[in-house]
């Protein structure tokens, strides 16, 4: 894409605005970090712009304090921006399954509280953390995922983040970023710490 141009221009009888102005599904996966750090900074341009954001954050503990989420509800909350609102239904890490029954009604009832949402137009941008586990397990269908966001009203933009994407979300997203690990400090016995993790 030089310049900014695109390599092609569909035939899809679509003005450059009305093409421009599509929602976007975005899929961020892979092993590497920075999947769901990449989807809370399209979330500041979200707010930036004035755009109500919702942020439902799937499996990752809902006792666990994030940067992220302060800073946003912070901004939210100043009046300058868009509205954000932050919902938790997890009880702990992505990669350690925890009471699996909770966890799978949790993401079930969450993934219900969005397509409720996307009907509503609740939000104009979602974040949706760590949801391909939910689908990856078979907690949540994901031809039912993508047919809900492939039929979602108005301009509502959708960012899912995690490991193990299906080939079906793959195949619906208009944009899809795989995050690859080249060097991690956990290789060599480095733990997460403050200010970088969280």
């Amino acid at each position: 894409m030089p310049k900014g141009q695109p390599a092609t221009v569909p035939d899809d009888g679509l003005t450059t605005r009305q093409r421009r102005n599509r929602p976007l599904l975005a899929v961020h996966t892979g092993t590497g970090k920075g999947k769901s750090t990449a989807a809370f900074g399209l979330a500041l341009r979200a707010w930036n712009q004035g755009w109500p954001v919702g942020v439902f954050q799937f499996v990752k503990s809902a006792k666990w304090r994030v940067g992220e989420e302060r800073a946003l509800r912070v901004l939210g909350a100043s009046g300058e921006g868009g509205t954000v609102v932050w919902h938790k239904m997890g009880e702990g890490w992505s990669w350690v399954q925890r009471s699996p029954a909770t966890s799978e009604e949790a993401a079930r009832e969450g993934w219900a509280q969005v397509r409720r949402d996307l009907e509503a137009e609740t939000y104009r941008f979602y974040v949706l953390d760590e949801f391909t586990y939910p689908m990856h397990w078979g907690w949540v269908d994901t031809g039912e995922v993508v047919a809900a966001l492939r039929s979602r009203p108005g301009t509502q933009h959708v960012v899912i983040t995690g490991r193990n994407a299906p080939p079906g979300l793959i195949e619906a997203a208009d944009l899809v970023t795989e995050m690859g690990k080249v060097k991690h400090p956990m290789d060599s016995g480095q733990k997460g710490q403050r200010g970088i993790e969280w």
